[in-house]
């Protein structure tokens, strides 16, 4: 299969079936494609947070939808799977965003003890979260996150997409809700 390496727009639209804060009708929708093992991802999604509860108080907290995909990038990240099928067994239990922060203010501890460490704190049912991990239940919807990055351009974490197209400006607080403003015009 080949990939236009140059594309610009978000191959899969935002659906109900993505990890969403806030609302997929929102005037902005950022689509984040992020390994739980990459610095960089970490400080684009805290940027994100940043900038939304910046704007929230102008704009209203359902003009600004956050979705976040996972890319993890195994050939350099090698706890970066592990930890994308945790927060996806995370999501079964509906902890997805908890699980979310917890793996990336700790990303420098994503071992399978640290996993579970995290599932418990969060108050999990802690055999079926081990169960989902042994059986590997979320490998495929990982994958299809991949695929539709690799779909989009996506050859490396963390890529942003807003409003379906590739975000490629300056990755600070101050430029994220200059766009988000602009776009909100």
């Amino acid at each position: 299969m080949t990939y236009d390496r140059d594309n610009r727009s978000l191959f899969v639209p935002p659906s109900t079936q993505d990890h969403v804060q806030g609302v997929l009708n929102a005037a902005v929708v950022f689509v984040m494609y992020g390994d739980y093992e990459c610095f960089q991802s970490a400080n684009v999604y805290r940027l994100i947070k940043v900038a939304g509860q910046q704007l929230q108080v102008s704009f209203g907290e359902n003009n600004l939808g956050f979705i976040f995909r996972h890319f993890p990038q195994v050939q350099i990240h090698p706890h970066a799977q592990r930890a994308a099928e945790a927060a996806a067994a995370s999501a079964a239990q509906g902890q997805f965003w908890q699980m979310h922060e917890m793996l990336f203010i700790h990303q420098q501890e994503l071992g399978n003890g640290y996993l579970v460490e995290y599932a418990n704190r969060l108050g999990l049912d802690i055999s079926q979260f081990l169960q989902d991990l042994s059986k590997r239940v979320y490998v495929n919807q990982i994958n299809a996150d991949i695929e539709g990055g690799l779909r989009s351009g996506v050859e490396v974490a963390p890529a942003l997409f807003m409003n379906g197209i590739r975000y490629l400006d300056r990755w600070t607080v101050e430029q994220i809700i200059a766009a988000i403003v602009a776009a909100n015009d």
